[in-house]
């Protein structure tokens, strides 16, 4: 069921039946909420009551909550509050997490660096002096970029005085991130980001280069103007700044127009002992050369100022909001205790620890701690304001203390809790209710579900054990309607799809539609995708693709067999040594690069090749569909040229599913979900295109076979060699398991020569030589090794009877096969992919 605001307005009227004397807690805002804020503009510079209309919640991060809004009213009079326009739509960024765990782990890590609580939120002189930072950076970028639409425009700063944090009003963007590109010339733009000279007409992805080439155009500005730690947002290798970047969508004819960077609100504080990506560790060495331990959104004014002085005519409407940053940079670096950089004043600056103290009053009064009375209370008492922060420091009870000593509302809800048996009920109702809309949010529990929870209290009751389990497990493990939902769409679907034309129809509709709506196909592409659907190749790919989502539990289902198996069959184990034991068995089928699943996939390739007796269009599939993981994409692959807009966005789709489930950097639209779409999608078209000419290039050449029963031959007398050096060295024959790591690399390394020595065939034959050789030295190694084994064994063991010894030889046989044949496999594939197509060498 999809999410329904409907159901978060019915808990929230819940809550408010309640008639509490306390606040109802509320994280973030539902489209259709109204909201007003006394707002102030950011140079020019304009005050007035902005009436805003939520239209719908963007997403959220550690640095705040993005809302898309229409103003509905601006008090004062509309042409005081200059770039809003009543009707306009606009985004506001309110700088507190959605996610209370997002809140506490920002929180704590700026707690770390700065000894204070979490600026940009707290305290209006921080968001003022980061608004101002972000308008003249909009002016720089006009300067150097020569479009200041480079930078998205900050319009206006605002106190929310619901959810307790500074927010501001920026320019809507109507954009995206990038668009998955199809390219074949992966290799030459690997060469082309480690600045190595190629053809520039071959290279593939413009908007991935173009994006990339943006954001070092940006991280080059903010250095010049003196806000080096602000472009942290746009190095690229954190990995996680590219959402930084939108594309906004009248661009769309040209890859490098319209890119727009949006977003320079750090969320976490960089701490000297904590890097967070791999351009951290740069950043911090650089960070500590400036003298800077902690670093966040520290500014050099002076270097600004030049900057600004350099470029005087441009900068001349801009030079009161300038004046103003020198006001609020200073009075936002003296309200806090960072002792890393204030560590000398803090002893001989008597009023720099007024303004620490004075800040952090306000900073309470922002996050709706202290009430207006207890806010002039604890700023005309210092002594009261100290007690006051070490309150907050008591374990699990000093926020709690804190929240009934500063507010009169929350000691009058205390004190009828306590004094009313009724008032209790109705207090115990509405903190079930909040919760629920936190359950709610997160998918924890349905929307029917809530609302039976809110009308069976005792219910609720019976699920906070199980809330602190994975937000999919608890659910799975309460709502039935939802396990069913699950196992249909694993289990039932699937099958269905493979023997139902309309159910296949109705599944690709519903994934274009999802992928119309992320922007991962524009409306003409999903419209001509739309028009084929019934194409019979299309229709194949369906029925091939259900297959392989059939074989996803395969592998999972025999591994949890086999680890059962070997714990029952040693009864030896303990306890806890058989909890290992199984482990590593189901970890081990996750990381080989063949598994049961990949290989029924494969197999159903096969069949399909030898019924219809077509190899062509399976040509990538049947090799593809026997690898773990990349073998799902093996079908999306082959459509590449066939239906570029279909596969794309099959293997985009699954690439970035798999993406989003890397905690921070699996956010959608940074670096990894387009990693993983090259790794999965464009890297086989790459070596494809690679294959084929080196083909051509080769193919006059004489075809070799004579050398494989040679490599063969070489590769058991190696192996045979082995045991002969062990037997000497203790008189005991090696099992395959005592050496695996050895014999492994004799099939690999004898069908990588193999391949190598293949002259011009083609790869398919070469990848054959391969598995050959692997079949061959397994089988050759298998019948020497196991007859001989006995006689080695022991110095004479007693030979064991003939049904015994076949049943040995044969078990060892296929052992030693499977093995060798997947080495041989691996040993020709990288003989092929470490041949550099001719025209690269």
């Amino acid at each position: 069921m999809a999410y329904s605001t409907q159901i978060v307005q019915t808990l929230r009227e819940a809550i408010s039946r309640q008639r509490l004397l306390r606040p109802a807690r509320i994280d973030r805002y539902e489209g259709g909420d109204e909201l007003v804020f006394d707002a102030t503009g950011v140079a020019p510079v304009w005050t007035g009551r902005v009436r805003l209309g939520v239209e719908r919640f963007v997403g959220g991060g550690f640095a705040g909550q993005v809302y898309r809004v229409k103003v509905l009213d601006i008090a004062q009079g509309g042409d005081a509050a200059v770039g809003l326009t009543v009707g306009g739509v606009y985004a506001i960024k309110i700088l507190v997490p959605p996610s209370r765990a997002a809140g506490m782990f920002r929180n704590a890590m700026y707690a770390l660096g700065f000894q204070g609580a979490f600026s940009l939120q707290v305290n209006p002189s921080a968001a003022r002096a980061a608004a101002l930072w972000q308008k003249l950076i909009r002016r720089g970028a006009k300067v150097r970029l020569g479009d200041e639409r480079a930078v998205a425009d900050v319009l206006a700063t605002f106190i929310d005085p619901t959810l307790g944090s500074c927010g501001e009003i920026v320019e809507w963007i109507d954009g995206r991130n990038w668009r998955f590109e199809v390219d074949d010339q992966l290799d030459l733009r690997h060469k082309w980001v480690w600045g190595k000279h190629v053809d520039q007409g071959r290279l593939g992805s413009p908007e991935y280069r173009a994006k990339r080439r943006f954001m070092a155009d940006i991280v080059k500005l903010l250095h010049e103007m003196g806000a080096a730690e602000l472009a942290r947002q746009y190095e690229w290798w954190t990995c996680k700044s590219q959402p930084n970047c939108l594309k906004r969508r009248d661009g769309d004819c040209d890859p490098g127009a319209g890119l727009t960077a949006v977003d320079f609100r750090a969320g976490l504080a960089l701490l000297p002992f904590g890097p967070m990506s791999p351009a951290d560790f740069k950043l911090i060495a650089n960070g500590v050369g400036r003298g800077s331990l902690v670093q966040f959104d520290r500014g050099e004014l002076d270097k600004l100022g030049r900057f600004i002085d350099a470029h005087a005519d441009e900068f001349a409407d801009l030079t009161e909001a300038f004046e103003e940053l020198k006001v609020t940079e200073r009075a936002y670096r003296r309200s806090l205790l960072d002792i890393t950089h204030n560590y000398k004043q803090l002893l001989r600056d008597r009023t720099l620890r007024s303004d620490i103290l004075d800040a952090t009053v306000t900073g309470w009064a922002v996050r709706n701690i202290t009430d207006e009375k207890t806010t002039q209370t604890l700023r005309s008492s210092s002594g009261l304001a100290v007690l006051f922060v070490f309150v907050g420091m008591i374990p699990f009870l000093g926020a709690r203390v804190r929240r009934i000593w500063g507010r009169g509302d929350w000691r009058r809800h205390l004190a009828a809790a306590m004094g009313s048996r009724s008032y209790l009920g109705r207090a115990i109702r509405a903190a079930i209710a909040e919760s629920l809309i936190r359950w709610y949010r997160t998918r924890r529990v349905g929307g029917r579900r809530a609302i039976r929870l809110l009308d069976h209290p005792w219910w609720w009751v019976l699920h906070i054990p199980l809330s602190i389990l994975p937000v999919r497990l608890h659910r799975l493990l309460t709502d039935r309607r939802y396990a069913l939902q699950v196992a249909n769409r694993v289990f039932v679907r699937p099958v269905t799809s493979y023997f139902n034309a309309e159910v296949r129809r109705q599944w690709l509709a519903e994934m274009i539609a999802q992928g119309r709506e992320d922007g991962m196909l524009s409306d003409s592409e999903a419209d001509r995708i739309e028009a084929r659907i019934d194409e019979p190749f299309i229709q194949k790919y369906l029925k091939s693709l259900a297959v392989h989502v059939c074989t996803l539990p395969v592998t999972q289902i025999v591994s949890v067999i086999v680890a059962i198996v070997y714990v029952r069959m040693h009864p030896e184990l303990s306890w806890a040594e058989g909890w290992v034991a199984g482990g590593v068995i189901l970890g081990v089928f996750q990381v080989i690069p063949i598994s049961p699943g990949s290989i029924v996939r494969g197999l159903y390739v096969v069949y399909l090749v030898i019924r219809e007796r077509n190899f062509k269009d399976y040509n990538i599939a049947v090799f593809l569909s026997f690898f773990k993981y990349v073998g799902y994409l093996a079908f999306p692959i082959q459509m590449a040229y066939r239906y570029p807009a279909l596969a794309r966005f099959m293997a985009g789709r699954w690439a970035t599913g798999a993406a989003h489930l890397v905690p921070v950097f699996g956010e959608r639209g940074a670096l990894l979900e387009h990693g993983m779409f090259d790794l999965f999608y464009n890297w086989p078209l790459t070596l494809r295109r690679r294959m084929r000419q080196r083909y051509e290039a080769i193919k006059h050449l004489p075809r070799r076979v004579w050398h494989v029963p040679a490599c063969v031959g070489v590769g058991v007398a190696v192996l045979v060699g082995l045991d002969m050096l062990y037997v000497a060295a203790g008189g005991v024959p090696p099992a395959l398991r005592q050496i695996w790591y050895l014999a492994f690399w004799v099939p690999l390394v004898a069908a990588y020569v193999a391949a190598r020595w293949a002259g011009g065939a083609r790869a398919s034959r070469r990848i054959v030589m391969g598995v050959l050789c692997g079949v061959g030295i397994g089988l050759g190694y298998a019948l020497i090794h196991i007859p001989l084994k006995s006689f080695w064994a022991g110095g004479g063991a007693e030979i064991p009877g003939a049904a015994g010894f076949l049943w040995e030889l044969l078990i060892g046989s296929l052992k030693r096969v499977f093995y060798f044949a997947l080495a041989g496999v691996i040993g020709a594939a990288l003989e092929e992919l470490s041949a550099s197509a001719p025209s690269e060498s």
